[in-house]
């Protein structure tokens, strides 16, 4: 496998038409989710350093909770879970953890959509942990705090969904 980081990812349908004289003429029909996830692209280009998913999933191999993954163990520096790290340290403004971050790691859900900074900062309006935000209100179907919209336990990209796959988080690679 190679070890360059993927920043998107799409399965494409190829549609072959056999004409006559045994002629083939083929093309790529793209579906609609790959027409809306062009914004996930564009962003994740940007926020270039691949940080895991915020799930609550212990097994799955990308899960920021699998303590022995790249990007759930405390020793690992992609780990918003290492203390040391620039992405786990309480001083680090890249930080999810620093409650004072202005770079923190940004989530998408599998549709691409934008679900706020991955932070404890409370006044950043974009953070998971501003209760009065979009991203952090328990009532905004936007929310990963919200148990019936984005944070839902059923939804299967949803970080409170222990069998689920999470959100991608992606941090700020830029010195």
């Amino acid at each position: 496998m190679s070890e360059e980081k993927v920043l998107c990812s799409h399965e494409l349908v190829i549609r072959f038409d056999q004409l006559e004289g045994n002629r083939v003429t083929w093309y790529v029909v793209p579906d609609e989710k790959i027409r809306q996830s062009q914004s996930l692209c564009a962003s994740a280009a940007l926020a270039d350093e691949y940080l895991g998913k915020l799930s609550e999933n212990p097994h799955a191999a990308d899960s920021t909770s699998n303590a022995y993954g790249q990007y759930g163990s405390e020793y690992s520096d992609k780990s918003i879970n290492n203390p040391y790290g620039e992405y786990g340290s309480e001083y680090s403004s890249k930080s999810a953890t620093n409650p004072y971050a202005t770079d923190a790691p940004k989530l998408y859900d599998s549709d691409g959509n934008y679900r706020g900074k991955l932070s404890t900062n409370k006044y950043d309006p974009d953070s998971v942990s501003n209760p009065y935000g979009r991203y952090g209100s328990e009532y905004s179907s936007d929310s990963i705090n919200n148990p019936y919209g984005a944070g839902s336990p059923y939804r299967s990209d949803s970080p409170n969904n222990p069998y689920g796959e999470g959100l991608s988080i992606y941090g700020d690679d830029d010195g």
